[in-house]
């Protein structure tokens, strides 16, 4: 299939406009409702509803659409793949939850790349859903999530566990207090979500939800406020800007590399996941 008949449909899914999603492709409007028109003559099904500037997915277009994703993704890992410079072995493709990179995959990626010279990079943030499935389909090699899936077709390994806790920008403050007025709610995934929700059955409306801990962090550092964070993500601030609060539990979270029982990178993937018993 030609690529540039992906690359349409899925642009024009994401601007739900012809003609923006011609400008974002350099390209014609014409042009663009001509690949659509042959894309949707070879797959035999309208894909897009067109009602004067509502333009969305048919049935028939959203079964497509992940096909469409994986169909590109697989083309660009190929051209990747191919594309690697005399002296590089091969491409390892990593995907992370946005705040296990913050906690520490910033030092695991750099130490990888140090011991390992000859293997190339591709470092991307995903969320679990798309991770697991790009996994499944080969398009990422590794994995890091919070929460392990249940997939027999993939290896889980626990890693290192991060110590959450509960820290606030104002001195001896009490868990019920903090829950009560000013809480910033980090989603940390579905088990801390929880254990939370155990702990605190009473909390308030928290003032901000945050699903990245970096953007939970800015937020408290500029607005003040409390929340759970890492420990050695907020280390430096301790005593300074924040303050733990002492009668709030600490919540362990388990970090969990993920890859392909039948990858044949797996032995460059468990040599990188060393650095986690070294640490």
């Amino acid at each position: 299939m030609d690529v540039g008949l992906l690359k349409a449909f899925l642009e024009v899914y994401r601007a739900k406009h012809f003609g923006r999603a011609a400008n974002n492709l350099f390209i014609s409007q014409s042009a663009i409702s001509a690949r659509i028109k042959q894309l949707e003559e070879e797959l035999g099904s309208r894909l897009f509803t067109r009602d004067r500037n509502n333009i969305d997915l048919t049935s028939a277009g959203k079964k497509f659409l992940i096909h469409a994703e994986n169909m590109l993704n697989t083309w660009n890992r190929a051209r990747q793949e191919i594309a690697i410079p005399e002296g590089i072995n091969h491409l390892l493709s990593i995907a992370a939850l946005p705040s296990i990179w913050d906690i520490f995959l910033d030092d695991w990626l750099s130490w990888f790349h140090k011991s390992n010279s000859t293997i190339a990079l591709h470092a991307d943030v995903m969320q679990s859903d798309s991770l697991i499935r790009n996994l499944l389909d080969g398009v990422i090699d590794l994995g890091f999530v919070f929460d392990p899936p249940k997939t027999p077709q993939l290896r889980v390994k626990e890693l290192m566990p991060v110590q959450l806790i509960m820290v606030s920008s104002e001195k001896n403050l009490s868990a019920a207090d903090a829950v009560r007025e000013n809480y910033i709610f980090v989603d940390w995934g579905t088990s801390f979500s929880i254990i939370h929700a155990r702990h605190y059955p009473e909390m308030s409306a928290p003032m901000l939800r945050a699903g990245v801990g970096r953007v939970a962090l800015g937020f408290l550092n500029n607005c003040g406020g409390t929340a759970y964070m890492p420990e050695a993500m907020i280390r430096d601030q301790l005593n300074k800007s924040l303050f733990k609060v002492k009668d709030a539990p600490v919540i362990q979270k388990e970090v969990y590399a993920v890859y392909s029982k039948t990858s044949n990178k797996r032995e460059t993937i468990e040599e990188s996941l060393m650095w986690f018993d070294l640490n």
